[in-house]
């Protein structure tokens, strides 16, 4: 199972990257709230991290970086999963606060699905927006990603 958690974040990382690579290469080719959305996206998944990691977040769930930025913290979130994996068991029951107080217990398997599926989700809204813009998303289907 974990290699299949392995496979999925370099898939997703792959997509990141073209996707950082565009907002900040490529400022005309996006909109406001792809660049929200795709922060929102990195910022938690870092924060996640930090939670497994039993460590307190740097970021905040909706904090806006520099575009040059993004890249980066993209790769720093990647290698920070991929670490967080090789050291902890899936079934590991981390305990964590929500953002606004709450406090909830998921297994580390639990979490790096929701990551995943967080991820995934906001990608698609990215594109849906730059598509209502009149831009060319990148297309980040895993099954182009397999081909």
């Amino acid at each position: 199972m974990k290699s299949f958690f392995k496979e999925m974040f370099e898939y997703h990382h792959h997509f990141n990257q073209q996707l950082a690579d565009t907002l900040s290469n490529y400022p005309n080719n996006t909109n406001e709230k792809a660049v929200i959305l795709f922060n929102h996206l990195l910022n938690a998944h870092h924060i996640w991290n930090a939670r497994i990691a039993c460590q307190p977040s740097k970021r905040g769930v909706w904090e806006l970086m520099d575009s040059k930025d993004l890249k980066a913290f993209d790769k720093n979130n990647y290698e920070q999963t991929i670490d967080l994996l090789d050291r902890n068991e899936l079934s590991k029951m981390i305990q964590y606060t929500t953002s606004n107080g709450q406090s909830f217990t998921n297994s580390v398997q639990d979490i790096l699905f929701h990551i995943i599926n967080h991820s995934t989700y906001h990608r698609g809204q990215i594109a849906t927006s730059m598509k209502q813009e009149g831009m060319t998303p990148i297309v980040s289907d895993y099954i182009f990603y397999k081909r």
